[in-house]
């Protein structure tokens, strides 16, 4: 694949190694150190920072942005508009050893539209994380976090709600809340855009 500033559709820097047969879309920018392997698909306009890995078959959607030093391991997709801070950590097998072959173990981890994993997270494999929530930083993820949610700590735990802008959504006593001319609701602790 082309490396170099020359390619208007793309950027990569010329010290990252871009695979064959990956796909990667308009407006892409591929920083200092990074590798991109072979069946990666990256939408358009997303940014992957410095020294990060994008393993097979690991699919990023537009507009993502993807901060230094993150690896993305097969099983993993990023829909659009995902953020992933620095240093973030994905996994891929729940029981790993290094004496042991476990990669037809590999279990899924989806990043819905939106949503945000703050700088050193960890997210452990085949949880799911809604749209539009926020991970805190330095949160180790160990069950699905659900569309708006905000987690913090280790293990994760809800601390509220945040709106598709990135606002504290406070719900009057009846759980409806208005943030930036969106309605939303909470139900069964759930919140919902209505």
């Amino acid at each position: 694949m082309e490396r170099n500033r020359l390619n208007t559709s793309h950027f990569i820097h010329p010290t990252s190694i871009v695979d064959d047969k990956s796909k990667i879309g308009s407006g892409v920018k591929i920083w200092h150190f990074s590798h991109i392997m072979k069946d990666v698909i990256i939408g358009n306009n997303t940014i992957i920072g410095q020294n990060s890995f994008i393993a097979s078959n690991v699919k990023i959607g537009n507009n993502c942005k993807i901060q230094n030093n993150v690896s993305l391991y097969d099983g993993v997709v990023c829909q659009d508009d995902v953020f992933i801070g620095p240093s973030a950590v994905f996994t891929n097998v729940i029981n790993p050893r290094s004496f042991i072959e476990r990669k037809d173990e590999f279990k899924s981890t989806i990043i819905h539209k939106g949503s945000s994993i703050g700088a050193n997270s960890t997210i452990i494999c085949g949880n799911n994380i809604g749209q539009y929530a926020l991970v805190g930083a330095g949160s180790v993820v160990n069950r699905d976090i659900l569309d708006f949610e905000v987690v913090v700590g280790n293990p994760c735990r809800n601390i509220g709600w945040i709106s598709i802008e990135g606002e504290k959504i406070v719900f009057d006593s009846n759980g409806f809340a208005v943030s930036n001319g969106k309605k939303y609701c909470l139900k069964n602790n759930k919140c919902f855009l209505i």
